[in-house]
């Protein structure tokens, strides 16, 4: 079966889709039914649990930066999560105007004769210096990724990818002009912001070569040759400049790109790929299995992970700098609340294995399948349109609340923390599939039964409370309002209001322990936080 995932499928089914959805804890043998008992205890030692999920967000491209509400949109998430970086496409695009081919220090668009536009690179860092400074002004660093080919350095002026802001995917016509853009823009950082600022960035060499997001042929080959110029090209400004990839689809080609940068002794300070839960197996593990959409990320995760530990740099840095549930803009899976169960389980499940993974993506402001024409189509991100929060916004929110050390836990639905104070943070979750066709937006309830969870902690003192946040199809969750409107494609400035409204978190709930035990139901595609004090 050949390679099948790309953007440009993956930005029109957007379109398609639019108006449419034992240490810390043991666990006993489960009673009749869906029943979990989970016995804690508080004082084990358990291990180290850094955040690596909310580390990085992605974004759309470069240039919705500069927008008001792609800014609201990062400090709300900013707010829930404290992530540090952002990445996005298209930073080399034409709406950024980083680079044109001039004359006399002049792009060929100002030149008086334009017939002759000359062939001396000039340099424009006006929306690069707004899109870099509004980013840090609200604490996020950049995560380079280097891409597209400006289209005065392309060599094929025609090699446009399907979507909708056309970006040019081909390789440098003259790699001497690829190379002196990069040194320029890495000096004019270094001189804006600083090295000892620029050099806590991360420098990734473009984007998925490995489908089609690259016209070079053959496609690892010639990405090699980018990347080799990049990564030199960089160090040469300054060696503390961090730069990696192969930034590739599906997990892929990980153990090639190591070992080439090996074999050619080019510089790489870290390593980074992609993957999403409706990848196939086909083409991530090259097998016939069918792995269901919960297991997928983590999976892939597991199989990089190995071929870094198997590489000559086996404590090389290995980021996911994409992930989700879904590439294909399915709003019964990214708008639902089944975001909930599936990223904690993702949570659990990678563990260990990796050091960052970037969402995909922040905010749906994001244009790849054009203009968005209804607030909930399936997007990717966490806020709809409006700033409308989706419940994997609330997902996020919640699972933040977890302890940065894991008491170890047999079930797996389950996460037990503790936080530096001594307060215990539980996530608990009833995973359930999507409901219905994910290719629509179907409506129905998810398929599954209710989850009876039994939590002994008597292990902690007398008087311990837990307060409990859900997310569930009436927690949080504000599709359940806008079904209720009729799915409006452009709700009414009030509809929005009432959107906005129903779209936060919902108010937590004090909850008694009766005998030490904590005693909570968990409907289908339920996720709770409990917080032990």
């Amino acid at each position: 079966m050949n390679n099948t995932r790309t953007m440009p499928r993956r930005a029109a089914l957007g379109l398609l889709a639019a108006g449419l959805l034992a240490l810390g804890a043991t666990q006993a043998a489960p009673a009749a039914g869906d029943d979990v008992r989970i016995k804690v205890d508080a004082k084990a030692q358990g291990t180290p649990f850094p955040h690596y999920w909310e580390q990085m967000f992605g974004s759309g491209r470069a240039a919705l930066a500069l927008r008001d509400d792609y800014r609201k949109d990062l400090v709300a998430v900013k707010q829930a999560t404290g992530f540090g970086y952002v990445r996005f496409h298209g930073i080399f695009d034409e709406d950024v105007g980083l680079f044109q081919l001039g004359k006399n220090g002049q792009p060929f668009y100002n030149a008086a004769d334009k017939s002759d536009k000359g062939s001396e690179p000039v340099y424009n860092f006006s929306y690069v210096d707004q899109i870099y400074d509004g980013l840090l002004e609200r604490g996020v660093r950049p995560y380079v990724e280097l891409s597209f080919m400006p289209d005065d350095m392309s060599a094929d002026p025609k090699a446009i990818l399907d979507m909708w802001y056309r970006p040019n995917i081909a390789p440098p016509k003259d790699y001497a002009l690829w190379d002196g853009m990069i040194r320029a823009f890495a000096q004019h950082l270094i001189a804006r912001y600083g090295i000892d600022e620029v050099s806590q960035w991360y420098f990734e060499v473009w984007n998925e070569p490995n489908i089609g997001f690259w016209a070079g042929n053959p496609k690892m080959a010639t990405y090699y040759t980018l990347y080799d110029h990049t990564a030199r090209a960089l160090k040469s400004v300054s060696p503390r400049l961090r730069v990696g990839g192969p930034a590739t689809a599906q997990a892929a080609e990980v153990a090639g790109f190591l070992k080439h940068v090996h074999d050619a002794n080019v510089p790489v300070d870290f390593v980074s790929t992609h993957v999403y839960g409706d990848d196939t197996a086909d083409n991530v593990f090259h097998t016939s299995e069918n792995i269901p959409r919960k297991d997928m990320v983590c999976r892939a995760v597991d199989k990089v992970h190995k071929e870094v530990l198997a590489s000559p740099y086996p404590k090389l840095p290995f980021i996911m700098s994409e992930f989700n549930a879904s590439y294909a803009n399915l709003p019964n899976v990214t708008d639902s609340v089944y975001m909930g169960p599936w990223l904690a389980n993702t949570i659990r499940a990678c563990a260990g294995k990796v050091d960052a993974m970037s969402y995909w993506s922040f905010s749906d402001v994001f244009e790849e399948g054009g203009v968005v024409r209804t607030p909930f189509y399936g997007g990717f991100g966490l806020i709809a349109e409006d700033n409308i929060r989706k419940p994997a916004y609330n997902a996020f929110a919640m699972l933040h609340r977890l302890g940065d050390v894991q008491l170890p836990s047999s079930s797996d639905s389950a996460l037990v923390t503790r936080r530096a104070d001594g307060t215990l943070a539980l996530a608990l979750w009833n995973y359930a599939p999507p409901v219905g066709d994910t290719a629509d937006y179907t409506v129905g309830q998810p398929k599954g039964d209710v989850k009876h969870f039994e939590v002994d902690l008597s292990s902690l003192p007398p008087g311990a409370a837990a307060t409990v946040w859900r997310l569930d199809e009436t927690h949080g969750n504000v599709i359940a309002t806008f079904d209720r409107m009729g799915r409006p494609a452009f709700p009414s400035r009030e509809q929005i209001r009432q959107l906005r409204e129903a779209g936060q978190m919902a108010a937590p709930e004090q909850v008694a322990l009766h005998g030490g035990k904590l005693v909570l139901d968990i409907p289908p595609q339920g996720l709770v936080v409990v917080e032990v004090h």
